[in-house]
């Protein structure tokens, strides 16, 4: 099944070099080259993508949203997009949200059930939302890295049961992923009809079952598995008009080691394609570590727990890093927020998780816009 990548996302060969300041139109020497992904609409000018995947996103007069973790919810996933004017509340799903561009900020995977359902309802409306001169972008967080890397301590048991699911439904379409992958968000609601029963009714065979949800889920999310390449689809880091978006955190050293080269390195080694002896040289600072970019908590701290000193170097650095991307403020998810979005450091940050998840905190859903 890892054959399954090979059609969706291309596969260049760059050439990097690292400015010490990036701008929106840097691409000219790499062969990450520009995209035009929607029509102008109504005198907007069209979308147009740099990167692959996408790294910086000129979008000019659009409304941006923005929607922090979900982990596994749909529920809370879809009303957080219909409270945002995003997502109809009939049940059919339908975009309404014209021109607007909606970016998630990872964390989809663990702690919920419904975590394929929700990337499929996502992909469902960036193609609604292209056809009316809007976009819909995913950003990695460290629940995707994870998964990728096969670390599953925080999978719900449901969603081993939906991995299994999924690939038996995929199966059933002949591997056609689009065709699979779009149509999951309605199949998984009749799915579910058929499986409230009881947990006594499983009895011994429970064991057998999650054994084979482990096994399922491998398969899907090793690195070349089929939603391990969906997932390589989306950056790490997304700049949109003056805005960046990142999962943790962007610090100054990730800028100087280069945003599309994190991305398209991400994406690699997600499709399988790094060679064997350079596995050990995936981007950490990407992906592991307190500092990486989907792990980093720096900016989400509460200013309560720090001292003047250490409020003005943080703000130092948050200031560096976004001069070095000729940004006015960074996004982030990661850290829930008890109490709801906020900004902080003259809001050139914002950090909008707040935990709606029923996995996490059950909170109010709240969009960033």
């Amino acid at each position: 099944m890892a054959s399954l990548c090979l059609n969706l996302l291309p596969a260049p060969q760059p050439s990097f070099h690292h400015p010490r300041k990036l701008l929106e139109t840097s691409s000219s020497s790499s062969s990450l080259v520009d995209s035009t992904i929607s029509r102008a609409i109504g005198g907007l000018k069209p979308i147009v993508v740099t990167g692959n995947p996408p790294t910086f996103v000129s979008a000019p007069d659009r409304r941006i949203v923005a929607v922090g973790d979900l982990h596994g919810d749909l529920d809370q996933a879809r009303r957080a997009l219909q409270m945002a004017g995003l997502l109809s509340s009939d049940g059919q799903d339908a975009w309404l949200g014209k021109e607007t561009v909606l970016i998630q900020l990872g964390d989809i995977l663990d702690r919920g059930e419904d975590e394929i359902a929700i990337l499929s309802l996502l992909r469902s409306l960036d193609m609604q939302a292209k056809a009316e001169g809007g976009a819909v972008f995913q950003v990695n967080g460290n629940h995707e890295t994870m998964n990728v890397e096969g670390d599953f301590r925080y999978v719900d048991s449901g969603a081993f049961d939906e991995c299994l699911d999924f690939l038996d439904y995929l199966e059933d379409n002949r591997y056609e992923w689009e065709q699979a992958f779009v149509g999951w968000i309605a199949t998984s609601e009749q799915r579910k009809k058929y499986q409230n029963l009881p947990q006594s009714y499983w009895g011994p065979w429970n064991l057998v079952k999650r054994q084979k949800g482990v096994i399922a889920r491998s398969v899907l999310f090793r690195p070349g598995g089929p939603l391990a390449c969906e997932l390589s689809r989306h950056p790490v880091v997304l700049k949109v008009n003056d805005w960046v978006f990142c999962h943790g955190g962007l610090l100054p050293h990730h800028v100087e080691y280069g945003i599309k080269r994190l991305n398209w390195e991400v994406s690699q080694w997600m499709r399988g394609l790094t060679e064997e002896d350079q596995n050990p040289q995936i981007p950490f600072i990407a992906t592991r570590g307190y500092d990486s970019i989907v792990w980093n908590r720096l900016y989400s701290r509460d200013l309560s727990d720090l001292e003047d000193y250490q409020i003005k170097r943080i703000q130092s650095i948050l200031e560096e890093t976004l001069e070095a991307l000729g940004a006015k403020a960074m996004v982030v998810g990661h850290t829930p927020q008890p109490a709801g979005v906020n900004c902080k450091y003259n809001c050139s940050i914002w950090r909008i998780d707040v935990g709606m998840s029923r996995g996490v905190l059950n909170s109010r859903p709240e969009s960033w816009q």
